[in-house]
């Protein structure tokens, strides 16, 4: 009997999502089906078009147990299917003209020069701009997962001096958090959330 694929709705996806701490050993995502999640997360928004993540995905069992130090024994590191670092690119500038090679030549160079006129007058921008764009990436690979069927969680509690030393990170990239997604041994507890008229402020303080 032909199963009828089930629509899930953005908005049922985005309140789905909960940080999974337990997951199923073993479960291995397809490679077609990560790249479409890699795909999705790498739509994301950027300042300037310059997309300044990259995504260190580990999905060697051996590489994980690697990293379970590193997140303080954090058991998920193990468990889930992989382990995406989300990284943030400090030199991004560098890729503007790449990114606007099919542009007319003045805007490209109207755009280039703005790009790096931004990077050299303002020495924190770099930093600034790599961990706010690459979280804007990483919230979408959370939500491109659940979308497919898999859980994630997000996680900052790791050492990383430790993860740049062992992963090999190059000095051009800042680790922004550690994300990793497979199927939920256990599911993910929804947490309250503050009332809105506590968390929205319009117009001014």
């Amino acid at each position: 009997m032909s199963q009828i694929e089930q629509k899930v709705t953005a908005e049922e996806t985005i309140l789905g999502r909960h940080s999974v701490r337990q997951f199923q050993p073993g479960v291995q995502i397809p490679e077609a089906e990560l790249n479409e999640i890699l795909s999705l997360a790498a739509s994301a928004p950027s300042s300037w078009n310059l997309q300044h993540w990259r995504f260190l995905v580990v999905s060697e069992q051996a590489n994980k147990e690697r990293l379970l130090p590193i997140t303080y024994n954090q058991k998920q590191t193990v468990d889930a299917s992989v382990v995406v670092v989300v990284l943030g690119d400090l030199q991004a500038n560098l890729i503007a003209p790449t990114v606007y090679e099919q542009a007319a030549s003045q805007i490209r160079d109207m755009m280039i020069g703005q790009i790096n006129g931004a990077y050299n007058n303002n020495p924190a921008l770099a930093r600034d701009e790599a961990i706010r764009n690459a979280s804007l990436a990483a919230m979408q690979l959370m939500l491109a997962a659940k979308a497919k069927g898999y859980d994630s969680v997000p996680m900052g509690g790791y050492d990383r001096d430790a993860l740049v030393k062992e992963l090999n990170i190059p000095d051009r990239y800042v680790p922004v958090m550690i994300i990793p997604i497979g199927k939920a041994a256990a599911p993910g507890r929804a947490t309250d959330r503050l009332p809105l008229e506590q968390q929205v402020i319009r117009e001014s303080f």
